[in-house]
């Protein structure tokens, strides 16, 4: 990653967090050993990476996987038990706010302190305080969603598009133009059960509509988007309800085009680098809205080995620790890291893809929904099954928006979540109109 890549990303992310959704599984820990409970990298074998590579030379340490709601759950119960197991937590900046009115993290000034120097930009550090005015957790790694373009697919590219400037409607020609030269739906989205469709949603397709994720929900320009979107979906692979990770049917060929996450098409990328090209997301009305992640690390309070839980954070920031995160699980440093040279060509291609989206001139940030606690998984489900109903079953728009609104209102009125970027701030709950 160039020296301005590291920083423009870092920029955005400084103003945002956003949400990634894997699998995997708990862990069950050794007597003696530090427990690190996290939400990333859950994948059998991302996480099997992590034990094996990244916490080489790091305290003892047995790491647990668990989704973002049993997490929450768990941090939850261990506190009012006051019995403590976890020392070590590891989530994205929105699931660890809900564990600071929970009392359930330790505040870590020591530890921002011993990685001072380690040139963590000072904006990801505020983020880290989640609004106590003292430091809750490190940041740890990030990444963000990007477009794959097979080159197979370029020879189709309607005149005068720009693959690295897309409007959805141009999406929705290239992928008709496609379809009707080789008989073939070559564009893909992971809409499978565990793929990442509601991220693509609220963070790529609704802003650039709309620039709102939650206000302007069933507005005039929604209905707009998803007459638009249902074009783009004419020239889809029907087999994408079944995609939970676009990596697979890029590399199977059954898919030229697809959204996902930068580490859920990194194998396709080291596979075959010079098969494609990674591009911004395309663009709506109102720009070309993005979703950047961050992670953070904490220390649970009432940890069972804090000193070790402070070693294996100063491990986890260690520039060559990250580099090798970077290349062996397509997430980039948080620190002043130099990726080496010999860095695999699908990683090059990724922070290539990055550096399009983050430096796009009508680039729009969409930050990740914050303080819906465990109505999360609801909010999510409401643009699923928005995006069910009008794409998948072809029911109308109006009247499926206006259902799907008071869904959306019931969520934001029970939690008080105020409104996130791109939405304008409230005062209170985020409003639906």
């Amino acid at each position: 990653m160039t020296k301005s890549l590291r920083y423009a990303l870092l920029a955005a992310v400084a103003v945002t967090t956003a949400g990634i959704a894997t699998t995997g599984g708990i862990g069950r820990a050794n007597a003696q050993d530090l427990v690190f409970l996290s939400t990333q990298l859950r994948p059998i074998e991302e996480a099997q990476k992590v034990r094996e590579m990244v916490l080489k030379g790091a305290p003892k340490t047995t790491y647990v996987v668990d989704e973002p709601s049993p997490f929450t759950v768990r941090m939850k119960a261990e506190v009012e038990a006051n019995k403590h197991t976890v020392s070590v937590v590891g989530a994205l900046h929105g699931e660890l706010q809900p564990l600071v009115p929970m009392g359930a993290l330790d505040a870590i000034d020591d530890v921002a302190a011993k990685v001072a120097s380690r040139g963590i930009p000072a904006g990801l550090m505020e983020l880290g305080k989640l609004g106590s005015g003292k430091q809750l957790y490190i940041p740890w790694m990030q990444a963000t969603y990007v477009m794959v373009v097979k080159k197979d697919a370029l020879p189709f590219l309607p005149a005068g598009a720009d693959v690295n400037a897309l409007t959805y409607e141009q999406l929705a020609a290239w992928g008709k133009a496609i379809q009707e030269k080789t008989g073939q739906r070559r564009i893909g989205f992971p809409a499978g059960p565990k793929g990442l469709m509601a991220r693509f949603l609220q963070g790529n397709l609704y802003p650039s509509y709309t620039a709102s994720m939650v206000t302007e929900f069933r507005s005039a320009e929604a209905e707009k988007m998803w007459g638009d979107f249902k074009a783009v979906w004419a020239s889809v692979n029907p087999n994408s309800t079944n995609y939970d990770f676009m990596q697979e049917p890029l590399m199977a060929g059954e898919v030229w085009i697809a959204w996902d996450h930068v580490a859920r098409v990194k194998d396709a990328l080291t596979a075959a680098p010079g098969d494609y090209q990674v591009v911004a997301p395309p663009a709506g009305p109102k720009g070309r809205a993005y979703m950047p992640v961050v992670a953070g690390l904490g220390i649970a309070k009432g940890a069972p080995d804090r000193a070790n839980a402070v070693a294996l954070i100063e491990h986890l920031s260690k520039p060559e620790t990250q580099v090798l995160v970077a290349k062996e699980l397509g997430f980039f440093p948080v620190v002043n890291a130099t990726l080496p040279a010999d860095l695999p060509a699908g990683v090059k291609l990724l922070s290539e893809g990055v550096a399009k989206t983050q430096n796009a001139k009508d680039a729009m940030v969409a930050l990740l929904p914050i303080g819906l606690g465990d109505k999360g998984g609801e909010f999510n489900k409401v643009y699923f099954d928005t995006f069910q109903r009008i794409v998948l079953r072809n029911e109308p728009i109006k009247a499926t928006l206006d259902a799907q609104a008071g869904a959306m209102r019931d969520i934001m009125t029970a939690t008080k979540a105020p409104c996130w970027a791109p939405d304008k701030a409230s005062d209170g709950a985020c409003p639906v109109k």
